[in-house]
């Protein structure tokens, strides 16, 4: 009964078993498929004289191997790999053998694979389309790369002449004032140069200097320290619209205001932010950053008191390229880098709207821990 049901399981799998003989010819085992007998082999004259290199002349070659097979008494089966013949209706099959050692018998196996063989081609094809299309975006990502590259060094360029022209300035007999705000144009070119020179390097180390980042607390940036840069440097473009930037009054100074992250980056963060909120604030109105201690996490937040942002448009406002409906800010990067930027240091980042008038974004960045 077993046996019966074995010799019917292969023939619906499309596979004839079939065994060699001391006289050198071959005899079916078990339930013949349908599509061996459309391949005008007589089973029904001679059941144990089938020539089965002589119907199928792919065999041939692939038998003499067989032979020493199964002299060897092989382990493993042996495969005669993927071949294609026409049967006596004109179809096309794809046929595949195996040489198997049963005990002291010699067992062939034919499959006719059908549909899965088309299933197979079909990943295959699948398999080499998606490489095709993964070598494209490549080549897409290099050339992009290259732009960018370029871009850099245009800027690069351009900075070079500010500075000239900086220097030449400074040659001039400015009043106080003015020698104070060169000095700040000053300082923010050297800044832009070292974001530049990061950027150069990001693509020299495939990224890896730009995601690198202290968990030192003797190397971690200070937030409030970083704050009151950003304030000094944004001030006098603040005057020159006619609006208010300052810090919240209630800061602690002296409070320990270190976090995860890298110096620079940090102070980048920030500066987005509240240049975010000079472009989105009316004339005459204060934009205000505060910093608060908030667990094992350093809470800062910008407030302005603009018109706020349409709910529609707040669940993308840290996507890439997302900006307002007048697009008032840049690229649509800004707020883009600061999301990447703070959730690579593990912590998050969001916007509220005020209950008075106005926008609040934030952002909430571990201390480092210091080990005891």
């Amino acid at each position: 009964m077993k046996e019966s049901i074995t010799n019917e399981l292969f023939a619906a799998l499309n596979i004839v078993i079939l065994e060699r003989l001391d006289n050198g010819f071959f005899t079916i085992v078990g339930t013949m498929p349908d599509w061996f007998n459309n391949f005008h082999v007589n089973t029904t004259q001679e059941p144990d004289r089938l020539n089965l290199g002589q119907q199928f002349p792919f065999l041939d070659n692939f038998l003499i191997d067989a032979e020493h097979f199964w002299e060897e008494k092989g382990t493993e089966p042996l495969k005669s790999g993927l071949w294609t013949e026409i049967n006596i209706l004109g179809n096309e099959c794809h046929l595949e053998a195996s040489a198997v050692c049963l005990e002291d018998k010699k067992i062939l196996l034919i499959e006719c694979l059908g549909f899965a063989y088309e299933e197979k081609q079909s990943l295959i094809q699948k398999a080499r389309q998606n490489n095709l299309t993964y070598q494209h975006l490549i080549k897409e990502i290099q050339k992009k790369e290259i732009l960018l590259h370029c871009f850099v060094h245009d800027i690069a360029g351009q900075l070079t002449g500010l500075n000239c022209c900086f220097a030449l300035l400074a040659l001039d007999n400015l009043t106080p004032k003015g020698r104070e705000r060169l000095e700040i144009g000053r300082k923010q070119c050297t800044k832009q140069e070292m974001l530049i020179q990061e950027i150069l390097k990001a693509f020299s180390a495939e990224v890896k200097s730009l995601e690198a980042f202290s968990l030192d607390p003797a190397h971690a940036p200070d937030a409030m320290i970083c704050a009151v840069e950003v304030v000094d440097a944004l001030l006098p473009t603040f005057t020159f619209h006619k609006m208010q930037l300052q810090l919240a009054a209630d800061i602690n100074s002296s409070e320990d205001w270190k976090v995860v992250g890298e110096n620079s980056r940090l102070e980048r963060v920030l500066f987005n932010l509240v240049e975010n909120a000079l472009r989105h604030s009316p004339s005459g109105s204060t934009v205000t950053v505060n910093l608060k201690e908030d667990g094992e996490f350093i809470l800062v937040s910008v407030d302005d008191e603009g018109f706020g942002v349409p709910p529609e448009l707040s669940k993308n406002l840290f996507q890439k390229f997302s900006q307002g409906t007048e697009k008032a800010g840049k690229a649509g990067l800004g707020l883009y880098f600061c999301r990447i930027t703070v959730e690579r240091w593990g912590g998050s980042i969001g916007y509220s709207p005020r209950s008075e008038r106005g926008s609040r974004f934030w952002f909430r960045l571990p201390r480092p821990i210091v080990q005891s």
